[in-house]
Protein backbone atom coordinates (compact mmCIF):
# COMPACT_ATOMS: atom_id res chain seq x y z
CA UNK A 1 0.00 0.00 0.00
CA UNK A 2 2.99 2.02 1.14
CA UNK A 3 4.60 1.71 -2.42
CA UNK A 4 1.31 2.33 -3.63
CA UNK A 5 0.79 5.51 -2.58
CA UNK A 6 4.55 6.67 -3.23
CA UNK A 7 4.49 5.68 -7.10
CA UNK A 8 1.50 8.27 -6.84
CA UNK A 9 3.38 10.69 -5.70
CA UNK A 10 6.38 10.54 -7.43
CA UNK A 11 3.99 10.61 -10.58
CA UNK A 12 1.85 13.29 -9.36
CA UNK A 13 5.41 15.53 -8.50
CA UNK A 14 6.02 16.13 -12.14
CA UNK A 15 2.72 18.06 -12.50
CA UNK A 16 3.06 19.92 -9.06
CA UNK A 17 6.61 21.10 -10.48
CA UNK A 18 4.47 22.59 -13.31
CA UNK A 19 2.09 24.52 -11.32
CA UNK A 20 2.02 28.31 -12.44
CA UNK A 21 4.11 30.33 -9.99
CA UNK A 22 1.27 32.80 -9.18
CA UNK A 23 -0.29 29.76 -7.96
CA UNK A 24 2.43 28.23 -5.37
CA UNK A 25 1.41 27.80 -1.90
CA UNK A 26 3.85 29.20 1.52
CA UNK A 27 5.14 26.38 3.43
CA UNK A 28 2.22 27.31 6.06
CA UNK A 29 -0.69 27.11 3.28
CA UNK A 30 0.62 24.01 2.51
CA UNK A 31 0.97 22.49 6.11
CA UNK A 32 -2.28 23.82 6.42
CA UNK A 33 -4.26 22.18 4.02
CA UNK A 34 -1.75 19.21 4.25
CA UNK A 35 -2.89 18.18 7.73
CA UNK A 36 -6.75 18.38 6.63
CA UNK A 37 -5.65 15.90 3.71
CA UNK A 38 -3.84 13.98 6.68
CA UNK A 39 -7.35 13.87 8.20
CA UNK A 40 -9.72 13.03 5.99
CA UNK A 41 -7.70 10.11 5.00
CA UNK A 42 -7.91 9.11 9.31
CA UNK A 43 -11.53 9.63 8.68
CA UNK A 44 -11.08 6.94 4.93
CA UNK A 45 -9.00 4.73 7.33
CA UNK A 46 -11.52 4.18 10.04
CA UNK A 47 -14.12 3.35 7.39
CA UNK A 48 -11.38 1.15 5.96
CA UNK A 49 -10.94 -0.60 8.90
CA UNK A 50 -14.47 -1.12 9.32
CA UNK A 51 -15.31 -2.69 6.15
CA UNK A 52 -11.99 -4.73 6.56
CA UNK A 53 -13.30 -5.95 10.11
CA UNK A 54 -16.60 -6.97 8.53
CA UNK A 55 -14.38 -8.89 5.61
CA UNK A 56 -13.29 -11.20 8.53
CA UNK A 57 -16.24 -11.30 10.32
CA UNK A 58 -18.50 -12.46 7.41
CA UNK A 59 -15.52 -14.75 6.01
CA UNK A 60 -15.74 -16.45 9.37
CA UNK A 61 -19.56 -16.76 9.62
CA UNK A 62 -19.62 -18.12 5.84
CA UNK A 63 -17.47 -20.88 6.64
CA UNK A 64 -19.46 -21.67 9.96
CA UNK A 65 -22.46 -21.89 7.87
CA UNK A 66 -20.48 -24.11 5.04
CA UNK A 67 -19.71 -25.92 7.44
CA UNK A 68 -23.28 -27.06 9.24
CA UNK A 69 -24.60 -27.30 5.47
CA UNK A 70 -21.89 -29.92 4.81
CA UNK A 71 -23.06 -31.67 8.49
CA UNK A 72 -26.46 -31.16 7.53
CA UNK A 73 -26.32 -33.35 4.21
CA UNK A 74 -24.67 -36.11 5.78
CA UNK A 75 -27.48 -36.30 8.08
CA UNK A 76 -30.00 -35.74 5.79
CA UNK A 77 -28.30 -38.96 3.20
CA UNK A 78 -28.50 -40.93 6.73
CA UNK A 79 -31.93 -40.34 7.06
CA UNK A 80 -32.57 -41.27 3.25
CA UNK A 81 -30.66 -44.43 3.64
CA UNK A 82 -32.63 -45.30 6.94
CA UNK A 83 -35.98 -45.20 4.92
CA UNK A 84 -34.34 -47.13 1.89
CA UNK A 85 -33.62 -49.73 4.42
CA UNK A 86 -36.95 -49.94 5.76
CA UNK A 87 -38.30 -49.85 2.11
CA UNK A 88 -35.73 -52.77 1.58
CA UNK A 89 -37.44 -54.69 4.32
CA UNK A 90 -40.87 -54.18 3.44
CA UNK A 91 -39.99 -55.31 -0.16
CA UNK A 92 -38.55 -58.91 1.34
CA UNK A 93 -41.61 -59.46 3.44
CA UNK A 94 -43.67 -58.80 0.49
CA UNK A 95 -44.36 -55.98 -0.87
CA UNK A 96 -43.44 -51.55 -0.98
CA UNK A 97 -45.95 -49.11 0.14
CA UNK A 98 -46.43 -46.80 -2.77
CA UNK A 99 -45.85 -43.79 -1.22
CA UNK A 100 -42.66 -44.69 0.32
CA UNK A 101 -42.10 -46.21 -3.39
CA UNK A 102 -42.93 -42.63 -4.63
CA UNK A 103 -40.72 -40.88 -1.99
CA UNK A 104 -37.42 -42.97 -3.37
CA UNK A 105 -37.79 -41.56 -7.00
CA UNK A 106 -38.93 -37.89 -5.72
CA UNK A 107 -39.52 -35.14 -3.51
CA UNK A 108 -41.39 -36.05 0.32
CA UNK A 109 -42.64 -32.47 0.06
CA UNK A 110 -45.48 -32.81 -1.78
CA UNK A 111 -46.97 -35.38 -0.89
CA UNK A 112 -46.05 -35.39 3.07
CA UNK A 113 -48.49 -32.28 2.85
CA UNK A 114 -51.49 -34.03 1.72
CA UNK A 115 -53.23 -35.50 5.10
CA UNK A 116 -54.27 -38.79 2.73
CA UNK A 117 -50.70 -39.98 2.30
CA UNK A 118 -49.93 -40.20 5.93
CA UNK A 119 -52.69 -42.62 6.27
CA UNK A 120 -50.77 -44.71 3.90
CA UNK A 121 -47.55 -45.08 5.89
CA UNK A 122 -46.67 -46.82 9.10
CA UNK A 123 -45.51 -44.31 12.08
CA UNK A 124 -42.18 -45.22 11.86
CA UNK A 125 -42.05 -43.96 8.35
CA UNK A 126 -43.86 -41.25 9.29
CA UNK A 127 -41.54 -40.14 11.57
CA UNK A 128 -38.65 -40.76 9.36
CA UNK A 129 -40.07 -38.53 6.47
CA UNK A 130 -40.83 -35.69 8.59
CA UNK A 131 -37.22 -36.14 9.86
CA UNK A 132 -36.26 -35.96 6.06
CA UNK A 133 -38.71 -32.85 5.56
CA UNK A 134 -37.47 -31.30 8.73
CA UNK A 135 -33.69 -31.37 7.82
CA UNK A 136 -34.48 -30.40 3.95
CA UNK A 137 -35.78 -27.51 5.22
CA UNK A 138 -33.01 -26.70 7.72
CA UNK A 139 -30.79 -27.33 4.79
CA UNK A 140 -32.57 -24.64 2.30
CA UNK A 141 -32.32 -22.02 5.11
CA UNK A 142 -29.03 -22.12 5.57
CA UNK A 143 -27.90 -22.40 1.75
CA UNK A 144 -30.34 -19.30 1.61
CA UNK A 145 -28.37 -17.66 4.92
CA UNK A 146 -24.96 -18.50 2.96
CA UNK A 147 -26.40 -17.08 -0.05
CA UNK A 148 -27.33 -13.74 1.71
CA UNK A 149 -23.89 -13.76 3.43
CA UNK A 150 -21.59 -13.87 0.23
CA UNK A 151 -23.85 -11.38 -1.30
CA UNK A 152 -22.94 -9.12 1.82
CA UNK A 153 -19.27 -9.97 1.66
CA UNK A 154 -19.34 -9.17 -2.19
CA UNK A 155 -20.33 -5.37 -1.45
CA UNK A 156 -18.00 -5.23 2.05
CA UNK A 157 -15.05 -6.30 -0.59
CA UNK A 158 -16.26 -3.44 -3.18
CA UNK A 159 -16.53 -0.54 -0.33
CA UNK A 160 -13.14 -1.63 1.24
CA UNK A 161 -11.74 -1.38 -2.17
CA UNK A 162 -12.91 2.20 -2.70
CA UNK A 163 -11.68 2.99 1.11
CA UNK A 164 -8.36 1.96 -0.02
CA UNK A 165 -8.34 4.00 -2.98
CA UNK A 166 -9.59 7.01 -0.98
CA UNK A 167 -7.47 6.84 1.45
CA UNK A 168 -4.70 6.43 -1.15
CA UNK A 169 -5.75 9.49 -2.67
CA UNK A 170 -5.89 11.55 0.22
CA UNK A 171 -2.24 10.86 0.50
CA UNK A 172 -1.02 11.02 -2.93
CA UNK A 173 -2.60 14.68 -3.07
CA UNK A 174 -0.96 15.82 0.60
CA UNK A 175 2.60 14.33 -1.12
CA UNK A 176 1.69 16.66 -4.18
CA UNK A 177 1.03 19.62 -2.16
CA UNK A 178 4.29 18.80 -0.18
CA UNK A 179 6.27 18.45 -3.69
CA UNK A 180 5.45 22.15 -4.63
CA UNK A 181 7.77 23.34 -1.48
CA UNK A 182 11.35 24.39 -2.18
CA UNK A 183 14.01 22.16 -0.83
CA UNK A 184 14.55 25.12 2.13
CA UNK A 185 10.80 24.59 2.98
CA UNK A 186 10.54 21.19 3.01
CA UNK A 187 13.34 20.60 5.44
CA UNK A 188 11.75 23.45 7.75
CA UNK A 189 8.74 21.63 7.58
CA UNK A 190 10.29 18.13 8.19
CA UNK A 191 12.33 19.73 11.33
CA UNK A 192 9.22 20.90 12.64
CA UNK A 193 7.58 17.63 12.55
CA UNK A 194 10.89 15.81 13.84
CA UNK A 195 10.64 17.99 16.59
CA UNK A 196 7.02 17.53 17.52
CA UNK A 197 8.15 13.73 17.60
CA UNK A 198 11.04 14.34 19.67
CA UNK A 199 9.32 16.25 22.16
CA UNK A 200 6.38 14.26 22.62
CA UNK A 201 7.60 10.81 22.79
CA UNK A 202 8.54 11.93 26.60
CA UNK A 203 5.89 12.29 29.12
CA UNK A 204 5.32 15.08 30.25
CA UNK A 205 5.09 15.12 34.26
CA UNK A 206 1.69 14.16 35.70
CA UNK A 207 1.22 15.82 38.93
CA UNK A 208 -1.91 14.74 39.98
CA UNK A 209 -2.36 12.20 37.70
CA UNK A 210 -3.29 9.08 40.01
CA UNK A 211 -1.18 6.17 38.34
CA UNK A 212 -3.01 3.66 35.96
CA UNK A 213 -3.77 0.58 37.52
CA UNK A 214 -5.80 -3.25 36.21
CA UNK A 215 -6.37 -3.91 32.50
CA UNK A 216 -6.41 0.10 31.58
CA UNK A 217 -2.79 -0.14 33.19
CA UNK A 218 -1.59 -2.83 31.80
CA UNK A 219 -2.86 -1.59 28.01
CA UNK A 220 -1.48 2.01 29.10
CA UNK A 221 1.99 0.34 29.39
CA UNK A 222 1.80 -1.80 26.19
CA UNK A 223 0.94 1.74 24.60
CA UNK A 224 3.87 3.19 25.94
CA UNK A 225 6.51 0.19 24.83
CA UNK A 226 5.49 1.30 21.50
CA UNK A 227 6.37 5.19 21.42
CA UNK A 228 8.03 5.90 18.35
CA UNK A 229 6.68 3.87 16.06
CA UNK A 230 5.24 5.33 13.25
CA UNK A 231 1.83 5.85 11.90
CA UNK A 232 0.78 3.53 9.00
CA UNK A 233 -2.84 3.25 7.91
CA UNK A 234 -4.31 0.20 8.53
CA UNK A 235 -1.96 -0.82 10.58
CA UNK A 236 -2.51 -2.94 13.85
CA UNK A 237 1.01 -3.20 14.93
CA UNK A 238 3.55 -4.12 16.25
CA UNK A 239 5.74 -2.53 13.82
CA UNK A 240 3.46 0.38 13.03
CA UNK A 241 -0.06 1.19 13.75
CA UNK A 242 -3.28 3.70 13.23
CA UNK A 243 -4.72 5.08 15.79
CA UNK A 244 -7.61 2.31 16.77
CA UNK A 245 -4.87 -0.02 15.62
CA UNK A 246 -3.24 1.36 19.01
CA UNK A 247 -5.26 1.13 21.21
CA UNK A 248 -6.84 -2.34 20.42
CA UNK A 249 -3.52 -3.44 19.91
CA UNK A 250 -2.68 -2.02 23.14
CA UNK A 251 -5.62 -3.80 25.27
CA UNK A 252 -5.47 -7.10 23.82
CA UNK A 253 -1.99 -7.25 25.25
CA UNK A 254 -3.84 -6.78 28.69
CA UNK A 255 -5.82 -9.47 27.19
CA UNK A 256 -9.25 -7.69 26.82
CA UNK A 257 -10.61 -7.48 23.60
CA UNK A 258 -12.36 -4.49 22.16
CA UNK A 259 -13.71 -3.52 18.67
CA UNK A 260 -11.12 -2.76 15.87
CA UNK A 261 -12.36 0.84 15.06
CA UNK A 262 -12.85 4.29 16.98
CA UNK A 263 -16.39 4.27 16.28
CA UNK A 264 -16.91 0.65 17.40
CA UNK A 265 -14.72 1.46 20.57
CA UNK A 266 -16.68 4.21 21.64
CA UNK A 267 -20.17 2.24 22.02
CA UNK A 268 -17.83 -0.19 24.82
CA UNK A 269 -17.59 0.33 28.09
CA UNK A 270 -18.18 3.51 30.38
CA UNK A 271 -18.75 6.71 29.24
CA UNK A 272 -16.84 9.72 30.89
CA UNK A 273 -16.54 12.97 30.59
CA UNK A 274 -13.19 14.97 30.84
CA UNK A 275 -12.73 15.08 34.60
CA UNK A 276 -13.75 12.07 34.63
CA UNK A 277 -10.78 10.61 33.09
CA UNK A 278 -8.06 7.81 34.24
CA UNK A 279 -4.53 7.02 33.17
CA UNK A 280 -5.24 4.28 30.39
CA UNK A 281 -9.11 5.29 29.51
CA UNK A 282 -9.98 5.54 26.12
CA UNK A 283 -10.45 9.05 24.44
CA UNK A 284 -12.09 10.03 21.46
CA UNK A 285 -11.86 13.49 19.11
CA UNK A 286 -14.11 14.82 16.50
CA UNK A 287 -17.59 14.85 16.01
CA UNK A 288 -17.67 11.38 13.92
CA UNK A 289 -15.65 10.07 16.19
CA UNK A 290 -12.62 9.24 14.12
CA UNK A 291 -9.61 9.54 16.37
CA UNK A 292 -9.26 7.42 19.74
CA UNK A 293 -6.11 7.97 22.00
CA UNK A 294 -5.30 6.29 25.36
CA UNK A 295 -5.28 9.02 28.44
CA UNK A 296 -1.67 9.71 30.04
CA UNK A 297 -3.48 12.42 32.52
CA UNK A 298 -2.50 15.62 33.10
CA UNK A 299 -4.75 16.66 29.68
CA UNK A 300 -2.42 14.72 27.95
CA UNK A 301 -2.87 11.61 25.33
CA UNK A 302 -1.26 8.38 23.95
CA UNK A 303 -2.06 8.21 20.33
CA UNK A 304 -0.91 7.26 16.60
CA UNK A 305 -1.74 10.57 15.70
CA UNK A 306 -1.60 10.60 11.70
CA UNK A 307 0.76 9.59 8.77
CA UNK A 308 4.06 11.37 8.70
CA UNK A 309 4.00 11.18 12.50
CA UNK A 310 4.67 8.39 15.27
CA UNK A 311 3.18 6.84 18.51
CA UNK A 312 3.72 9.50 20.67
CA UNK A 313 1.82 11.88 23.88
CA UNK A 314 0.55 14.82 22.58
CA UNK A 315 -1.95 17.68 24.87
CA UNK A 316 -5.62 16.59 23.88
CA UNK A 317 -6.17 20.53 22.89
CA UNK A 318 -3.87 20.19 19.85
CA UNK A 319 -5.69 17.35 18.43
CA UNK A 320 -6.96 19.35 15.85
CA UNK A 321 -10.58 18.10 16.67
CA UNK A 322 -12.81 18.54 19.54
CA UNK A 323 -12.51 16.19 22.18
CA UNK A 324 -15.82 14.06 22.72
CA UNK A 325 -16.11 11.77 25.59
CA UNK A 326 -13.61 8.98 27.57
CA UNK A 327 -14.80 5.18 27.71
CA UNK A 328 -13.38 3.05 30.58
CA UNK A 329 -13.50 -0.46 29.49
Amino acid sequence: MLTTAAAAAVALSANAANAAPGEKLGKDEVKAKVDKLYEQAEQATEKYNGAKEKQQKLQKEISTVQDNVARGQQELNKLREGLGSMATAQYRSGGIDASVQLFLSSDPDDFLDKASTLDQLSSQQVEALKKIQDKQRELAQERAEATEKLKDLASTRTELGNKKKEVQGKLAEAQKLLNTLTAKEKAALDAEQQRANRSSTERVELKDAPPASGRAGAAFSAAQSQIGKPYVYGATGPSSFDCSGLTSWAYAQAGVSIPRTSEAQSGIGTRLTRSQLQVGDLVFFFNDLHHVGLYAGNGQVLHAPRTGTVVRYESMDTIGGPFMFGVRV
